[in-house]
């Protein structure tokens, strides 16, 4: 596992997974994707681990995808790209599909992949300075890490065609008032709760938890989900908008995409 960047720590019946490189705001580089990909393996083998609490270090939660890393893989055709994809959301499906419940506590920012990756917890607690983003469209790329999967479901299709298209910032308050979030704490009282909800799983009957989440799953759905959305980045890697938003970014210049502010 890659320690330096992904934290797994056992407090009694709970896996606390912290992802944790503060030079990127624990974006989802290589060495934090391997990091996840073994937080999970190492969960899914223990059976005293009941339930797992997902955080991120140094204020933030995770600030979505590694945008130098994106910013080279543009360079891949599309079936490189494709199988970059299919990489990445192996590791989303196996949190989306792990058989206990998953907490995640949010922190600062959770943009992009982030939010993604809050999105494929069971459970979303927040302080007020979390701040949640589906920033793909800014970058001329469509929402990926099963966001096209999960987002619908927690918040409708209409709502989530809109935070998608727009590509703007929800706070906390407002992810409380979607049903993105189930909860608001204080930054000292956050992790405290999530492993309060995490360690209550110790008395849970194990085989009827796994049931309900595989019962309110979707998989079919889920699996032509990261289909789609593995095939549409393919496709929008190799644009000039997109590349030009990259560039555009490096260069600290404002983006082509800006969504407008809505004036009462």
């Amino acid at each position: 596992m890659s320690e330096a960047r992904v934290r797994y720590e056992r407090q009694g019946t709970t896996a606390v997974v912290t992802l944790d490189n503060p030079a990127t705001r624990n974006s989802l580089g290589p060495e934090l994707k391997d990091g996840l990909a073994a937080a999970i393996a190492q969960v899914k083998v223990d059976p005293e681990v009941r339930a797992v609490v997902l955080a991120g270090a140094n204020g933030a939660f995770c600030a979505g995808g590694d945008l130098r890393g994106i910013a080279s893989a543009g360079q891949l055709e599309s079936d490189g790209m494709r199988a970059r994809m299919h990489a990445t959301h192996a590791i989303l499906r196996e949190l989306l599909m792990l058989d206990r419940p998953v907490i995640a506590a949010v922190d600062g920012a959770a943009y992009g992949a982030g939010f993604s990756l809050a999105l494929a917890a069971d459970f979303v607690l927040v302080t007020p300075r979390a701040r949640f983003c589906m920033v793909f469209m800014r970058m001329g790329l469509v929402p990926d890490c099963g966001a096209t999967y999960t987002l619908p479901r927690v918040v409708g299709a209409q709502r989530a065609r809109e935070l998608f298209l727009s590509a703007r910032e929800v706070g906390a308050a407002e992810a409380l008032s979607l049903g993105i979030a189930m909860e608001q704490h204080e930054q000292p009282a956050l992790l405290p709760r999530a492993l309060a909800l995490a360690e209550s799983f110790a008395g849970a009957s194990p085989l009827a938890v796994s049931l309900v989440k595989r019962i309110t799953l979707d998989p079919g759905a889920l699996e032509r989900a990261l289909e789609d959305e593995a095939n549409g980045q393919a496709l929008c890697f190799q644009t000039t908008p997109h590349r030009q938003a990259v560039q555009r970014f490096f260069d600290k210049q404002p983006l082509a995409f800006q969504w407008p502010t809505h004036k009462e």
